[in-house]
């Protein structure tokens, strides 16, 4: 019951959306005036107050006219009609109705506050002025003039019923004002706060596109550093190489000192161009992995061998203990090429003579692979940046040179997995990396 009443009382007064603040509070006042103005007529005509009854209908009348130009055919309120009206209706009111001991005094504030409601800003100090001194022109006759003031009720019971009948047009006069001045107040707070939260949004939003543009341009150079300078090096060595051979003859000493150089950069510049291809798919395909449960041994088998035979050039030991049993959620492709990464860099990072061991744990439900080695270790200025591809390559333990790919490939295959990865790492004492991935089974008794 009460929805509807609101529900028709805002059809009646209007939308928020279609009429300004001071639209939808006149035709609020107009509405309750109109009703209270037509409650009046009968009242005052049956207490012989005739003035009064057609002052009431005449009232009632016109701000019933000036509600339907308002809200039905969208003209503007006339709050200089509203105002002179005002004056015009209480100042016969107030000498026909007791003057100083009638209600028009309890009523002439509340229509102030209407007419204050309804106008611009500008004629509130205007409108303020002519009212005060209406006011104190009419005591002022009244009071050297009380022939011309009427009393119509008698004292007591008379003045009480006019006293109580007056009492509710200021009530409601103040009630609608302030109902719509609070009501416009929570709207605006509300339209400031969302308007605040979109902002801040739309800040974290530019915010996020532009680190994601630094990001995708510290990547581009990095990209046309390799290309035009890590990767040109080593072709134009070979170019070089093979210069020599088709335009003079090598003796053996000279080729076996040359050649051995050279296929160490071919190895190198076949690992950073496919690291560099490895990085590229992934960036441009985006999150395309293909999990399932997988024998971890089986998996990095091949990538453990081929590790002993590039340790066996530095004649670095490299050991691995890893249960036959122990199963892993993991894309197959991945994760050898992240423990190839690895490997790599710790054999790259290994003086000879040096060692690495390769281990596999079960931590709850997580299989913890390490890569342990005692080489020259990180210096802690490249710690913080280890995984970015910001980082600046260092040079191996035989001057092996990388180009800072492997470690952030790394991160991005395994966190694409649902893993993590993470270092320790002593400066002139070696490194220890590992990666957390998901388990499927636990170790198996082998004695069953």
């Amino acid at each position: 019951m009460v929805k509807k009443i609101n529900e028709l009382w805002g059809k009646l007064i209007g939308c928020f959306s279609d009429f300004p603040l001071e639209g939808r509070i006149f035709h609020s006042i107009s509405l309750g005036v109109t009703v209270l103005a037509i409650f009046y007529v009968p009242y005052n005509f049956f207490a012989g107050l005739y003035v009064a009854s057609l002052s009431s209908f005449l009232l009632s009348l016109f701000f019933l006219y000036q509600y339907y130009n308002s809200r039905f055919k969208r003209k503007p309120h006339n709050s200089l009609l509203f105002g002179i009206t005002g004056i015009i209706v209480f100042s016969v009111n107030y000498f026909a109705n007791s003057g100083i001991n009638g209600s028009t005094d309890i009523i002439w504030p509340a229509y102030l506050l209407l007419v204050f409601a309804i106008s611009p800003y500008r004629q509130q100090l205007p409108w303020l002025i002519a009212y005060i001194g209406c006011f104190l022109t009419l005591h002022v006759i009244a009071y050297y003039n009380p022939a011309l003031v009427k009393h119509p009720f008698t004292a007591g019971r008379g003045e009480l019923i006019d006293r109580i009948t007056a009492f509710p047009l200021p009530v409601i006069a103040i009630y609608i004002v302030i109902k719509y001045i609070r009501q416009s107040y929570n709207r605006e707070r509300i339209a400031v706060e969302e308007k605040a939260i979109a902002i801040e949004a739309q800040n974290r939003h530019i915010s996020l596109q532009k680190e994601q543009l630094e990001k995708s341009d510290a990547e581009k150079n990095k990209l046309m550093s390799i290309i035009s300078h890590d990767m040109r090096t080593p072709l134009i060595n070979i170019q070089n190489y093979l210069q020599l051979l088709n335009e003079n003859e090598l003796d053996s000493a000279l080729r076996a000192t040359i050649e051995p150089e050279l296929l160490a950069a071919t190895n190198s510049t076949m690992d950073m161009l496919t690291n560099l291809l490895l990085w590229s798919k992934s960036q441009m395909e985006g999150p395309a992995v293909d999990l399932a449960p997988a024998n971890l041994l089986d998996i990095i088998k091949s990538t453990l061998d081929m590790g002993k035979t590039q340790a066996n050039n530095k004649l670095i030991v490299l050991t691995y203990e890893i249960d036959p049993e122990l199963v892993v959620m993991a894309d197959r492709n991945m994760l050898q090429l992240v423990l190839r990464n690895l490997i790599s860099n710790a054999i790259k990072f290994t003086p000879n003579g040096g060692t690495i061991n390769i281990d596999a744990q079960l931590v709850q439900h997580e299989c913890k692979i390490t890569v342990n080695d005692n080489g020259k270790g990180i210096v802690h200025t490249q710690q913080k940046k280890i995984f970015s591809i910001n980082t600046e390559p260092d040079f191996g333990t035989n001057n092996e040179k990388g180009v800072g790919l492997g470690l952030p490939l790394c991160k991005e295959f395994i966190e694409r997995q649902g893993g993590r990865i993470g270092f320790e790492s002593t400066p002139g004492q070696g490194s220890s990396f590992f990666i957390f991935i998901p388990a499927e089974t636990i170790f198996t008794d082998h004695n069953n």
